[in-house]
């Protein structure tokens, strides 16, 4: 299956002189190239491109290649999409035996492909191979990085940093775009030599397996956690002790710590018996999922393939550490920890190790902010994972599963839920914090939590009223309808045909 990808715009040192410009033309690799390889380019199947320039444009090169998919060779073998049977059912239920009789599995047993997907792009594929049309095509050619996303960026460290405007500037871009401005930004491009080309590469392939229908664990809120990201590591306290290497860490782990999720949660991927569950024993189930899911794509752009092997397996150990610590269920686990530092005084960042946990707990912070943005934008993500959960309990009603808890849209509400998790998660995680670094932005978050989680118990009251009238008002007519005298007949007792006439 060849797949076409067009990259942003990479921008030159210098304009490209005129007398160059009046030459329209390109410069085309083939598999004996190593500038898109693997450590050896004979491993990769056949791969064309060109590299080409536009007489209008004279600071930019505009890249497509043409690759052939095939499968690592480099001995990482993420998850095998393709091993599953159940290839024809609706995507949402994750390929679970949900629904399925035995019969699909053997429908089309030589249907194969040719790689290792990742669930969105195993879906591409699926329906590029049943002649279906893509829905929702990729355009990943960035036309607004200038402008008003170029404004904005200029003011990324601002936490009212409004992430839903920039990705409409950005045309869906915004992963890329804030994830590639900011490595630019510390010198880490430079610093650690890392080759445009496959960086791009790799941003793209990294928002392309965020999943779009989500309405919440999407690409955008990838962004918004790597801009929080920044934000903390913007500290003094961070500010002044984390090294180049730690930096970077924390910004990859960042834009990938939800990679290819698949809009559920891990207690409904165990109760379904899926096969993410049974691989990782029912433990950090999507967040494993995440890491292996980054490291894979690491080696097969060969981001780091220069690095010595040792660096570059260190370097995917610590990222999964980063990636796993943001599992929700081991909150009090990392919570406890923190706490008993900040008593004790005992966080030296000298150290690397003490390093590393606190880049786990800024982690943690930056996923879980949305309580801490102004209300405008807060409300928005609330609404929004508020609607991801709503669909898992569809999900799980449809194929006659306990429903989850938060996720019955007809006893929850987005307020109630909002207020338990600022309450219980939010609140605690972000006091701490302020204790380790009790700044401006700290206060700010906090005061903006206060504000928010006042603002969803007024929602509250306001709609409490109208359900109560509502309730007692179906009794009231429940209590006519069976004090109905006798000799007449009630409503219920109607035929059909009469209360039509």
């Amino acid at each position: 299956m060849e797949v076409c990808y067009q990259l942003p715009v990479l921008p030159l040192d210098r304009p490209v002189p005129k007398h160059v410009l009046s030459r329209r033309g390109a410069i085309s690799f083939s598999s004996s190239s190593s500038l898109f390889g693997a450590p050896d380019p004979r491993q990769l199947s056949q791969r064309r491109g060109a590299i080409s320039y536009d007489s209008s444009d004279q600071t930019a090169l505009y890249i497509r290649m043409l690759d052939v998919r095939v499968r690592s060779q480099l001995g990482f073998e993420p998850e095998r999409r393709s091993s599953h049977p159940y290839l024809c059912i609706d995507f949402r239920t994750l390929h679970t035996r949900l629904g399925c009789g035995s019969s699909s599995a053997t429908s089309d047993p030589d249907r194969r492909v040719h790689r290792l997907l990742s669930f969105q792009r195993y879906l591409h594929s699926s329906r590029l191979l049943r002649g279906i049309p893509q829905q929702i095509p990729l355009h990943i050619l960035d036309e607004d990085y200038t402008g008003q996303a170029r404004c904005m960026l200029d003011k990324v460290g601002n936490w009212n940093f409004d992430i839903f405007l920039f990705d409409r500037l950005t045309n869906g871009n915004s992963l890329i775009t804030l994830t590639y401005h900011l490595l630019n930004q510390y010198g880490l491009v430079e610093l650690f030599q890392l080759d445009m080309v496959k960086l791009w590469r790799f941003l793209v392939m990294v928002q392309e397996d965020y999943h779009s229908d989500n309405p919440y664990h999407n690409a955008v809120h990838a962004a918004d956690v790597t801009q929080a990201m920044y934000c903390y590591l913007q500290e003094p306290m961070l500010a002044k002790s984390l090294t180049s290497y730690d930096i970077l860490l924390g910004l990859l782990a960042a834009a990938t710590h939800d990679l290819d999720h698949p809009g559920v949660n891990q207690p409904f991927l165990i109760k379904a018996d899926h096969y993410l569950a049974a691989l990782y024993r029912n433990t950090s189930v999507l967040e494993n999922h995440h890491w292996k899911s980054a490291v894979g794509l690491l080696r097969e752009t060969g981001l780091f393939s220069h690095l010595p092997a040792e660096d570059s397996l260190n370097m995917e150990r610590e990222l999964g550490s980063l990636i796993l610590a943001t599992d929700i269920s081991r909150q009090n686990e990392y919570l406890s920890r923190f706490r008993l530092h900040l008593d004790q005084e005992s966080l030296c960042l000298s150290n690397a190790s003490h390093r590393h946990f606190i880049l786990q707990m800024a982690l943690k912070c930056a996923d879980i902010c949305n309580p801490c943005r102004p209300w405008e934008l807060s409300k928005q993500w609330s609404e929004r994972v508020t609607e991801e959960f709503f669909q898992q309990g569809d999900i799980e009603k449809k194929h006659k599963l306990e429903v989850s808890p938060l996720c019955d849209r007809e006893i929850n509400t987005v307020g109630r839920i909002q207020i338990g998790f600022m309450t219980f998660v939010a609140e605690p995680l972000f006091a701490e914090w302020a204790r380790f670094s009790d700044t401006r932005l700290s206060q700010t978050m906090l005061g903006h939590m206060v504000l928010n989680k006042a603002s969803w118990g007024g929602l509250q009251q306001e709609q409490t009223p109208i359900s109560e009238e509502a309730e007692s008002s179906t009794d009231a007519s429940r209590d006519s309808n069976t004090a109905t005298p006798a000799g007449e007949t009630s409503s219920k007792e109607i035929p059909q045909g009469s209360r039509e006439s």
